[in-house]
């Protein structure tokens, strides 16, 4: 039976380097894979990068108002039908899409794997992940170590080089002036303190 996966990490935790591990397992055995990526992140275009400087190309970008479902369907019908599909960036998904990963493997039969991250640097679920949380077969999560040696499983966004705790929820590591870190719980309530102490600081 086909499943749909969702494997989620802090930044740093080798998400798309697995992503890229699984394409050439099923590669290597001669095997096609359907590779999307969200839109939304613009780093890379429509190349997926990973840390270790691998990279390969996707074959859809998906924007929030594609309807996966049908674009799976009208692939296979106008091309060929992928043994896997492989999501990077899930959590820019939205939550319908996430519903409609959950129907490609339900409804098409095919496999679906998400990599993405379960919570934004305030700690707010991404509404996709929070959906594919609710709704995949399989749920796995990525192990990384904050600096200080414990588990890390929270982000930290910093700009200029100090942690933030406001702003939108989606901005892009290294294009929108951004940079992220993982942290563990305790490091990341910390540095949430010592910020709420500056903007204390400012007030008159």
């Amino acid at each position: 039976m086909a499943k749909l996966y969702f494997r989620y990490g802090a930044m740093n935790s080798g998400k798309t380097t697995a992503l890229l591990q699984v394409a050439f397992n099923y590669k290597e055995r001669g095997m096609r894979v359907l590779i999307l990526k969200a839109s939304i992140d613009t780093k890379g275009g429509d190349t997926i990068v990973s840390r270790l400087g691998v990279s390969c190309k996707v074959d859809y970008l998906v924007s929030p108002e594609t309807d996966i479902l049908e674009l799976v369907r009208d692939h296979c019908r106008r091309q060929w039908q992928p043994a896997c599909i492989l999501c990077d960036e899930s959590q820019f998904f939205t939550p319908e899409q996430a519903e409609q990963l959950f129907l490609v493997t339900v409804d098409l039969g095919i496999p679906v794997i998400c990599y993405g991250l379960r919570a934004d640097f305030m700690m707010r679920g991404f509404p996709g992940s929070t959906r594919l949380l609710e709704l995949a077969h399989s749920i796995e999560e990525m192990k990384t170590i904050c600096a200080c040696g414990r588990k890390a499983m929270c982000n930290g966004r910093k700009v200029n080089g100090q942690f933030v705790f406001e702003g939108a929820q989606v901005a892009i590591d290294m294009v929108d002036h951004v940079e992220y870190e993982s942290l563990c719980p305790q490091c990341w309530y910390r540095e949430y303190r010592a910020f709420r102490a500056r903007q204390q600081q400012k007030q008159p």
